[in-house]
């Protein structure tokens, strides 16, 4: 009895397996919306305007959607403008920062091959007169130190992929980009505190005077014989001045903004007083992650000028200008040398201050 009615109830599984088979595909095939009929797609998807292909459309347009994410801009999968900054980074911006350094260097070569070192007319006096105290000297090796460490790691994050790891290896430039990150964003600080305390010392000698129209007409003393005058700065030192400040305080504030993501709309919000003032039509509805990458781009090319800017202050402050290099090491200058470069600044000066002889006494 036990083995007959497994029997009947194997055959009645097989017989119901077999109607299942058959008779399914056509009621589904005949169900509305259940299959690809007449071009329709599964479950009639497209019914309401939608499909896979519209879904993935939406996506890749950067459409947000419903997740469970809480990060900035979790409910977006894909951000499209961030395919354009890293077009943009790794090409033309990198490209142009290049040419821009290389480009001040070469320059400079021209001119010291043609011009030479500038050297003291009237040869030294054997007379110094002080020209920057330790706190003025302190601010100005504060600033120049933590630039070139920002420099120098900025460089490496922007180059290392195309010419770092080819020389060195993933691994090491691994480790170099580690430390590099570290102290490109802490010396940071110190840059900003040595723009503020620079602008504090020295903005009321950067204001222009009609003197540095003299001083621009005749080239530095490059045209029109001799040295023009100045006071304590003269007109290309102005312009040095001024650009560290504008440039250092846009470098600082887009710094904050890269080391505090999503935190910031300054871009936005400058897009739209320029907007307001100049009648243009800049982007103002921009998502944080858009910030972020203008944020980036700028931030390289504020760095790219100043550090061209920079170098040609080093040259003309060692190499390219006999005695000059003496203001920043130990504060004094050679008398003919001030009253070469800064005539004005000397006649000031020896109403207060007597010049002190640089020749050590006779026993």
């Amino acid at each position: 009895m036990i083995s007959l009615f497994a029997c009947l109830t194997r055959m009645a599984r097989v017989l119901l397996l077999v109607v299942l088979t058959c008779v399914a595909p056509v009621a589904f095939a005949q169900s509305p919306g259940s299959g690809p009929i007449n071009g329709a797609t599964p479950g009639d998807t497209n019914a309401a305007g939608s499909s896979d292909a519209d879904l993935w459309r939406a996506v890749r347009a950067g459409d947000s959607f419903t997740s469970q994410s809480r990060v900035p801009m979790g409910n977006q999968l894909i951000q499209s403008a961030g395919h354009d900054w890293e077009l943009t980074r790794n090409g033309p911006l990198a490209m142009y920062t290049a040419w821009i350094i290389t480009g001040m260097l070469v320059l400079l070569s021209i001119f010291f091959a043609l011009r030479g070192r500038i050297r003291i007319d009237a040869g030294k006096s054997g007379q110094t007169i002080k020209r920057f105290t330790l706190v003025e000297r302190s601010a100005h090796w504060m600033i120049a130190s933590s630039f070139v460490l920002l420099a120098l790691t900025g460089l490496s994050l922007l180059f290392g992929r195309k010419i770092l790891i080819p020389l060195m290896g993933h691994e090491a430039f691994s480790v170099l980009a580690y430390w590099g990150k570290h102290i490109h964003n802490y010396v940071g600080f110190a840059f900003m505190a040595g723009i503020a305390i620079i602008f504090v010392m020295w903005v009321i000698h950067n204001i222009p005077r009609p003197s540095d129209l003299v001083w621009i007409a005749r080239g530095g003393g490059l045209f029109g014989g001799g040295h023009p005058p100045a006071h304590k700065f003269n007109a290309g030192q102005k312009g040095i001045f001024w650009a560290v400040i504008v440039c250092g305080t846009s470098l600082a504030l887009s710094g904050w903004a890269l080391l505090t993501p999503f935190t910031t709309t300054m871009f936005a919000d400058t897009f739209s007083h320029v907007n307001a003032i100049f009648g243009t039509t800049l982007p103002t509805d921009l998502t944080i992650h858009q910030e972020q990458q203008f944020q980036e781009i700028w931030h390289t090319i504020m760095a790219a000028i100043m550090i061209a800017i920079i170098i040609a202050h080093i040259y003309i402050g060692t190499v390219g200008m006999e005695g000059a290099v003496d203001a920043m090491t130990h504060g004094d200058v050679d008398l003919n040398w001030a009253k070469e470069h800064h005539s004005l600044w000397v006649a000031e000066k020896l109403g207060k201050d007597t010049p002190r002889s640089s020749h050590t006494p006779a026993e």
